[in-house]
Formats: C-alpha cells, structure tokens, sequence
C-alpha cells in the first residue's frame, strides 16, 4: 500500500485490504469488540454466483460486502458457521475508483455495514457507529 497522500502503484491486494478491515474492527469501541471473537473475515474477487443469485444480484460488481451467521443475542444451533464477514475485492476497488472516497474510509464504511447486521443495528444506528469508527 501506498502511504497518506501517495496514490498506490498497484491495486491493494487481498492482504492489504484485510489489514485494512482489521484496522477498522480494531476502532470499534470496546463494547463491540466484545462481541467479534468467534467473526471470521475473509476477501475474495467477488460474491460467488449462488450468492449472487440468492440476493437477486445481476452484476458481480453490485456487492462489496456481505454478512452472514446468527446476530448477538440469538442462540446458536447445532451445525452453525461461525459468523462471517466477507469483502469483496473487485467491487471494493471499482468503487473506491468510481466516487474517489478514500480505500481506508470505504472500507470501514462497508466493514461497519456487515458488522452492524452482527449486532442487529439499523442502518441509522450503523452511521452513528461508523461515525464513531471513523474518528
């Protein structure tokens, strides 16, 4: 990755955008945090086409993140995942090129997003938390 200020030579990697969603996560206040133990974080190119067609997506580009497992507060079942947070790459860059937000803040944007259906939040209540994220 590039340093602030200093446009990237090369689209970031996977890697590099996991320590980017690692570092969002890690400004979650602490109450949060509590609660993301047992979250796994995966980034792929894209949703992969079952996904897809379940969410009635046409285009792979449509889809920067996505969340799935049970929320906080509900029980788990026998032969549950683990809940998951997955990025999708591809999308995340077409945007992040598209409106010119920058990586770190779209990222933490979408991080915060998928990470709000974790804890059950509305999508007011998922601003407010990215507000205090991003600070």
């Amino acid at each position: 990755m590039s340093h602030p200020g200093q446009l990237p030579r090369f689209a970031p990697t996977p890697q590099e955008i996991e320590t980017l969603a690692l570092e969002a996560l890690g400004r979650l206040p602490e109450p949060f945090r509590d609660h993301l133990a047992h979250v796994v974080l995966f980034v792929q190119e894209f949703a992969d086409a079952d996904v897809l067609k379940e969410m009635e997506i046409d285009d792979p580009f449509g889809l920067t993140g996505l969340y799935s497992g049970r929320p906080v507060g509900q029980e788990a079942q026998t032969g549950d995942a683990p809940p998951t947070v997955h990025l999708f790459r591809r999308p995340l860059l077409d945007e992040w090129i598209e409106t010119g937000v920058p990586l770190d803040a779209l990222i933490t944007h979408v991080v915060v997003h998928e990470i709000g259906h974790h804890f059950g939040l509305s999508d007011i209540d998922m601003h407010v938390l990215e507000d205090m994220v991003a600070s």
